[in-house]
């Protein structure tokens, strides 16, 4: 018998899956990781404590569990296939180890002086011309610059700028490797139509041997070597692909990748991903290929999300006796225990939160808007509101985001035949449904929803020849159910959307002056 498994490196968390040829899970694991913060502004993750860790925990928890129920050898695990969030920025020594912690994705706007520079250096159409998209938080190219300027004893060390799948790949096998739809987002350095890197910025803004190669998410890069192999239990010479970021893995783990299919990650930011039959240049989204040549997508993704719901519950570790729901807990033993209470009381707040309104830009905001100065802004607070109303209004906002983002792409001609939601959030029924009703969008959720671990495992899979493409997927996913708009409450959310709008238009400059 043969087997797969996939691994994902999240923000919070990371996961895990074996597979078998037909898409069935016959192990997953799960293990929590904490996202750093060391000043405002940055984000960082420890590759070697966070990354490698994770990798190693899941992959023996992994084999333990196959091994013990199903009776899977660890020799019949044909290919290990990862991806993680993205992108992220992390330089390595001539021995592969980490310089600093990795500089994380478009939630980290340390870089804004740097894109500054770089646009004026290289001019804004340029850039725009080689990239397909304009320099924001998100592009890594600004990162390796403020490495370069601002940590030169760091720069001068640097052999290579991995990002994190990259790292466990270089964990796995020795090989420096880069998926392509990763290094798209290391803008200006990827020329989005030669799709190799280009020549002119690079030089301009790195050693270019500081940069790994290139290949597809289901290239095979190697093999996982015989010390990689005693860290994780791992078999020498399993098959390694090239990966690819969480997002992608995402997609392909609920089939979302045909012409007009749109992924909505619900997790510690939202991300989007629709597969589109062009490259649409735009300088609100992100432009990107695909895992595999001869597609293209159209992404975005907003700043925070599940990562502001956490952010509530953490201020909130256990509601005063007064407040509590009958039968609620004293105090939350779980995380889940208390997200199930939060969520119960925002149940009870009535669509519009009784009339507060949140600007979800509480790290700034990615797509479409591209302001790392935006504030997090909760608007018509009163003595009359609950603690539920905030919460019901943070999930509002969230979903106006959202809503932003999808209107944008329509306005680009990119028209969205079908909305699959994945994510940690999908658990949150509350969340779901405030995005249908605001977004007037049907969503399919997917009766397997482990994420992009899944999605690697396919990626595997398909690496390894027992698919033929892509759209094979279909084969691996089923759909639990379809969530529909209610209509009821489109009048109520077309108001609040326009508020929404204005509020953040009427205050983006107080915001940067703050």
């Amino acid at each position: 018998m043969s087997y797969v498994m996939g691994i994902d490196i999240g923000t919070y968390e990371s996961k895990g899956v074996i597979a078998d040829r037909d898409g069935r899970v016959l192990a997953q694991a799960a293990t929590p990781h904490r996202l750093e913060i060391p000043r405002r502004g940055w984000a960082e993750h420890d590759a070697e404590a966070t990354w490698w860790h994770d990798f190693k925990v899941l992959s023996r928890t992994l084999l333990a569990e196959a091994g013990d129920r199903h009776g899977i050898r660890p020799e019949e695990v044909k290919a290990v296939g990862t991806s993680a969030i993205a992108p992220a920025l992390l330089p390595v020594d001539r021995q592969g180890r980490p310089l600093r912690k990795a500089i994380l994705y478009g939630i980290d706007t340390r870089a804004e002086q740097e894109i500054a520079e770089l646009n004026a250096m290289l001019g804004e159409q340029a850039v725009w011309q080689v990239a397909g998209q304009a320099l924001t938080s998100q592009a890594a190219g600004p990162k390796i610059r403020w490495i370069r300027n601002r940590e030169p004893e760091i720069y001068a060390r640097t052999d290579k700028f991995l990002c994190g799948s990259g790292y466990l790949v270089y964990k796995l096998t020795g090989e420096y490797v880069i998926d392509r739809y990763t290094a798209v987002n290391y803008a200006p350095l990827f020329d989005i139509r030669s799709l190799d890197w280009h020549e002119g910025t690079v030089s301009r803004i790195t050693d270019p041997d500081k940069l790994p190669r290139l290949a597809w998410s289901c290239d095979i890069v190697g093999t996982v070597s015989p010390e990689a192999a005693q860290e994780t239990g791992l078999t020498p010479g399993t098959r390694v692909v090239a990966g690819t970021a969480d997002a992608m893995a995402e997609a392909i783990s609920v089939g979302a990748v045909r012409q007009g299919d749109l992924m909505l990650m619900y997790g510690s930011s939202t991300f989007f991903i629709l597969t589109t039959d062009a490259i649409l240049q735009t300088k609100q989204l992100w432009p990107n290929v695909h895992a595999v040549p001869g597609l293209h997508t159209l992404t975005g993704g907003t700043a925070t999300a599940g990562s502001l719901t956490r952010w509530f519950v953490d201020q909130h570790p256990a509601p005063l006796p007064a407040h509590r729901i009958p039968g609620g807990p004293a105090n939350f033993r779980t995380l889940d225990e208390a997200y199930t209470y939060w969520t119960d009381q925002a149940g009870r707040s009535p669509p519009g939160a009784n009339g507060l309104l949140t600007l979800p830009f509480f790290s700034g905001e990615r797509t479409p808007i591209h302001d790392a100065s935006a504030k997090g802004t909760l608007f018509g607070l009163s003595l009359h509101h609950t603690a539920g109303d905030v919460y019901r209004s943070l999930l509002e906002g969230i979903s106006f985001s959202i809503r932003h983002n999808l209107e944008t792409m329509k306005d680009l001609g990119a028209p969205i035949e079908r909305v699959m939601a994945v994510g940690g959030g999908v658990k949150n029924r509350l969340w779901l449904q405030s995005v249908s009703d605001i977004c007037q969008l049907p969503q399919a959720i997917p009766k397997v929803t482990v994420g992009a671990a899944y999605g690697n495992a396919y990626i595997c899979s398909l690496a390894l020849g027992w698919h033929r493409s892509l759209q094979e997927v279909e084969r691996w996913v089923a759909i639990d159910n379809i969530l529909k708009p209610a209509a009821d409450h489109s009048e109520l959310y077309e108001k609040r959307y326009t508020l929404y709008r204005n509020l953040y238009e009427q205050t983006r400059n107080l915001m940067k002056e703050l």
